[in-house]
């Protein structure tokens, strides 16, 4: 039977209308989406592993024997199904935890398996969790996948075998259809890339580990050139926006200068040099600012502000919560006291002079404001806005940051992020904006020295934070939960409870607070404002201090349950500690069982303070979508990139186009005439989302 490529997959053989729908769950509702439907692995029939050569965490392929299995555990308690293997040398154990009837029925006696999985000892065996398996065919039943030494294996949903899906395939290849070539030649050239019609063969039916890293390179490539060559059409866009040249009249930043009770530092001079050098442009400014928790961000956006106010305009901040909102409003009221300036914080919610605020912010009465989602509110305009900063940016949603912006004309824009971006996450998610890096930490800012321990060794830690409490120090207590009820399957510590037992035991004779996202917010800045005042010695509290006022006397930072966080929160909670003079402290406190993940998290926080090394580590343990949320971002889901792995082709994609678009901006030129029909087709809409 004949099919064409934008035919309904159901008209594959093979697949029907019950099939068809269980490939739509997959994306895959043509025939041309089954082709762009990549396998995730390959499991290789020609294996050079013996069993008694494995190591623990190797990933490997192993050919074996089944000499037997059974089931452990009742249907009602966490079922164990067991495979055991021999290849003559040794054994290994397969293990899959509630296992399906279909599963079990896979396996018999005698037949040879090939297994592909990571190797770990469990119960003191060799054994691999949840393996992908083939058995092997008798070569007798002449069949096309049977021939083959490399077999795909492609992501699954229930109801759909790697078989199937490999037949699938295989009916659609056999059609031979032809797709129109998307990279012009000349690049397939310089970057050593297969045409489009035999990546596609090679990538689903490769005969070599040569035909699978070439077929890939072929895809990872084309996925992020594109990518990059919106990006390079974004940052030409903003660099022709035309904006507001500001002149440094220093009637502002020169006296803020000489107030400063400190020198700034030599990395934040540069960065507020290319800062002033945006502003003084005739262009609008998109710039992210990175630099990590203390490295003094926030009095660079404080000399671009009044910048701006020299120069005639207004200038706003937007922060994520209403506690980091009131930190940067209570900073900037105290640095610019003297200044007569008008300064107003801007909150949700209802309250007593809010509507006095907006009208003042409407006609031009107030030069800056901060606040939270409250200044894209459609009922608060500014008089002249030629400034904004987003802090936290990664917060926000991609039409949140926009309706920010359209709140001038073509108001100057710094995004603030104090969660240190990867260079290759940066390329992408960030790949339109000039860079500034602060990665230079002020001579004041000390190491906070790190370590983890076991629960059971609690009692250690509570003994020196008592000699630190002594020594009139403070600290902090962060529990993952509010409450008792909010506890999933296991025991977690919470803050109510653990503020009541620290108050009535361990630390009876010293001030102890709570502090939780559930108060009001009134109650939540008088608690943070009694702690800052030192009339609380011990805060306890969930993770709502990630971002919060600073201390500069709390030197202890205590986090329960630390196997349960996320690195880059991990990171950013130890920075509420180490923002003054004295020795700080960051202690992680885990529970068993600790996954290896947890284990890499904790030992990373141990090892290093540099929280550009620690969101590299992130990265590579979350992946780029849940590392900022590929909504939030405005990163693409890739089908078959990987921005931590593929980061030299990311390069090379990206110098690449940025030269493409520099030279011929619309595509125009006819050597470019396949990158413009896929650009116009796919990506030309999504320039206006991929927006900040």
């Amino acid at each position: 039977m004949a099919f064409q490529l934008h035919d309904n997959i159901q008209f594959v053989p093979g697949v029907g209308p019950k099939r068809a729908k269980l490939l739509n769950k997959l994306g895959v509702k043509t025939v041309k989406d089954l082709l762009f439907y990549f396998p995730r692995d390959y499991l290789s029939k020609i294996s050079d592993k013996r069993i008694a050569d494995l190591k623990i965490n190797d990933m490997a392929s192993v050919k074996g024997r089944i000499t037997g299995f059974d089931t452990k555990g009742s249907r009602f308690q966490k079922q164990q199904f067991r495979v055991f293997i021999s290849d003559g040398t040794g054994y290994i154990t397969l293990m899959w935890f509630r296992p399906t009837s279909w599963l079990i029925k896979q396996f018999e006696i005698g037949k040879e398996i090939i297994i592909l999985g990571k190797i770990q000892y469990y119960y003191n065996k060799l054994c691999v969790i949840h393996p992908d398996f083939e058995i092997v065919q008798d070569k007798e039943k002449k069949s096309f996948w049977v021939e083959q030494d490399i077999l795909p294996l492609y992501p699954l949903t229930e109801g759909i075998s790697n078989k199937i899906l490999r037949k699938i395939v295989g009916n659609v290849l056999s059609q031979k259809l032809l797709l129109d070539e998307t990279l012009p030649e000349y690049i397939r050239q310089t970057q050593q890339l297969l045409p489009l019609n035999e990546a596609l063969h090679k990538i689903h039916i490769p005969d070599s580990d040569e035909d699978i890293s070439a077929s890939r390179k072929r895809f990872v490539f084309e996925e992020l050139f594109f990518l990059e060559l919106m990006l390079a059409r974004k940052k030409v866009n903003w660099h022709k926006a035309s904006g507001y040249s500001m002149e440094l009249k220093k009637t502002y930043t020169t006296k803020l200068k000489k107030l400063l009770p400190f020198t700034l530092t030599n990395a934040q001079k540069r960065v507020l040099n290319e800062i002033v050098e945006d502003m003084r442009s005739p262009h609008q400014m998109n710039r992210l600012l990175q630099g990590d928790v203390g490295s003094g961000k926030t009095i660079i956006s404080i000399f671009a502000m009044l910048l701006a106010i020299e120069n005639g305009f207004q200038a706003a901040i937007m922060a994520p919560t209403e506690i980091l909102a009131t930190q940067h409003y209570f900073s900037l009221k105290e640095f610019l006291e003297n200044f007569g300036l008008r300064v107003e914080l801007l909150l949700g919610g209802v309250y007593a002079g809010k509507e006095d605020i907006k009208a003042a912010i409407e006609s031009g009465e107030v030069d800056i404001v901060i606040g939270t989602h409250s200044l894209i509110q459609k009922d608060v305009n500014f008089h002249k806005l030629g400034m904004i900063v987003i802090d936290e940016q990664h917060r926000f949603g991609v039409m949140q940051r926009l309706s920010f912006t359209q709140k001038g004309q073509t108001p100057d824009k710094l995004i603030m992020s104090a969660t240190p971006i990867p260079r290759s996450l940066a390329l992408t998610v960030y790949g339109d904006l000039d860079v500034s890096v602060i990665d230079e930490l002020p001579p004041f800012k000390k190491e906070i020295y790190t370590n983890w321990i076991s629960s059971d060794k609690k009692s250690q830690v509570y003994n020196f934070i008592t000699k630190q409490l002594d020594m009139g120090r403070q600290v902090y207590i962060v529990c993952p939960l509010v409450e008792e009820s909010e506890k999933p399957i296991r025991q977690l510590a919470d803050a109510t409870n653990t503020y009541k037992e620290l108050q009535s035991t361990v630390f009876k004779k010293y001030n102890v607070g709570l502090l939780h996202g559930r108060m009001h917010n009134q109650e939540k800045d008088d608690i943070m404002h009694a702690f800052k005042e030192h009339k609380i010695d011990v805060l306890v509290s969930t993770t709502v201090i990630e971002v919060g006022i600073d201390v500069s006397n709390a030197t202890i930072m205590m986090i329960e349950h630390a196997e349960r966080f996320g690195l880059s929160q991990l990171h950013q909670l130890r920075g509420r500690v180490g923002r003054g003079a004295h020795k700080s402290y960051c202690v992680l406190v885990a529970y068993e069982p600790v996954s290896e993940d947890a284990l890499i998290r904790l030992n990373t926080m141990k090892e290093t303070n540099d929280g550009f090394r620690i969101s590299e580590v992130d990265l590579e343990l979350r992946g780029p979508g849940e590392f900022f949320g590929t909504k939030q971002s405005g990163l693409p889901a890739f089908r078959i990139a990987n921005i931590v792995r593929d980061r030299p082709v990311l390069e090379d994609a990206r110098k690449l186009s940025f030269e493409i678009i520099q030279n011929d901006y619309n595509l125009d030129d006819e050597r470019n005439r396949e990158l413009k029909e896929k650009y116009k087709k796919y990506y030309l809409k999504r320039e206006k989302l991929f927006s900040y």
